[in-house]
């Protein structure tokens, strides 16, 4: 295998050997392909890397999202599908890749950039840094409190043409939280063509013709004691909406014993479930990075009690324009990043960025990880980057 490696974007005509790649890296089953792998899509951008022969041995897809920060949308390029031959691991492919995609979404003007790895340690390598974790809870459907039916609330079967108002809901619940994806754009408007339900049927509760609650979920197979209902997502804007969710929940336990889902720290359906018995199904790390600082700093919204201001160096080795001194600035819910002059007390790594913007650690952590120096003061100044509260996520990609 040749030491140098040759990046870039991907063709039509590099897909059937991109496929081949991601179902040998991922043990996929290759008569299962979507038709997605095959044509252009939108809101996307796939990256390949080729050795001298011309032979495609890595990939990567940088995922046109948006996320929420603070109440206003912050483009992000979200990466996904990352691969490499087993010849060519460890001779810079995914370095190679990751820095041409980095460059490409700067370009294109994207901020942030989320992804979750099958192993962390090649993308701290390159600027990520794990930020918080998507989890999947098992839950006993018996031990779900009994709820008699509200007769103020309507319960009824969700239809495709419930989804407009079950994606407003969604944004209404993720709008003003950290992280979470907007599912605009592109990329989704693909999926809403498809025009079917997301899973095997949705439960809405309304409220005087107003939508406030819905579960999507998977019947799963069978009744016995292995049978599973799988949610793949439950969010109501009410007290009241979450305590009917749960009961329709519950109202399964005669035949599937177990319900599984994903959910949102502190939200109205968890806060009625016995997590106390929960046990963890799954979990999936995901990690986090600033494509452009400038950009995630002043695109995002900030709490409007928020203010001060710090100084500090930068160090991003992959994207260069981020490296350098900065003045972060806060007040009246925007933030600034200028470039000054001087030489700080405080110097960050770029991944002890991402670990303060998504508000998954305070900045004695951070220095605690060697992410940070202060010289001479305390680093607690930086945690004015963290402002506005910890990030998630509940869209797997």
């Amino acid at each position: 295998m040749p030491a140098t490696v040759h990046v870039r974007e991907l063709t039509v005509d590099d897909l059937d050997d991109a496929w081949a790649l991601g179902c040998l890296a991922f043990g996929s089953d290759p008569q299962q392909r979507h038709p997605r792998t095959t044509v252009d899509v939108p809101g996307m951008t796939r990256y390949g890397a080729f050795d001298d022969n011309g032979r495609l041995v890595g990939k990567a897809v940088d995922l046109h999202h948006d996320q929420w920060w603070g109440g206003r949308a912050v483009s992000a390029a979200d990466v996904g599908g990352v691969a490499v031959a087993p010849e060519a691991r460890g001779r810079g492919a995914a370095r190679a890749m990751l820095t041409a995609l980095l460059r490409g979404a700067n370009e294109r003007g994207a901020a942030l950039s989320a992804l979750y790895p099958t192993v962390a340690a090649p993308y701290r390598a390159c600027g990520w840094e794990a930020a918080g974790v998507l989890r999947t809870l098992d839950v006993a459907t018996a031990a779900l409190p009994r709820h008699r039916p509200d007769p103020r609330l309507t319960v009824r079967a969700g239809t495709p043409a419930d989804l407009p108002a079950v994606t407003a809901l969604y944004e209404r619940v993720s709008r003003y939280r950290n992280g979470m994806l907007t599912r605009r754009g592109e990329l989704f408007d693909v999926s809403a063509a498809d025009g079917g339900l997301p899973g095997d049927a949705l439960t809405l509760v309304e409220d005087g013709g107003d939508l406030v609650g819905y579960a999507s979920w998977e019947r799963g197979h069978g009744y016995d004691a292995n049978s599973v209902l799988t949610v793949d997502e439950a969010l109501a804007v009410t007290p009241e909406a979450a305590r009917e969710l749960v009961g329709v929940l519950g109202s399964w336990a005669s035949v599937a014993p177990t319900l599984r889902l994903s959910l949102l720290d502190g939200d109205a359906v968890s806060t009625h479930l016995p997590l106390e018995s929960a046990r963890e199904h799954k979990r999936n790390l995901w990690m986090h990075r600033p494509v452009d600082v400038a950009r995630a700093v002043s695109a995002r919204g900030w709490p409007a009690h928020t203010r001060g201001a710090v100084d500090f160096t930068l160090a991003d080795p992959l994207a260069e324009w981020n490296t350098g001194t900065w003045r972060l600035t806060v007040a009246d819910g925007a933030a600034e990043l200028t470039r000054v002059g001087g030489d700080p007390d405080l110097h960050l790594d770029v991944r002890g960025f991402a670990l303060l913007y998504a508000g998954a650690a305070r900045a004695h952590a951070v220095a605690e990880t060697g992410l940070l120096h202060a010289t001479g003061v305390r680093p607690d100044a930086l945690d004015l980057l963290g402002a506005g509260g910890p990030a998630q996520m509940l869209d797997y990609f």
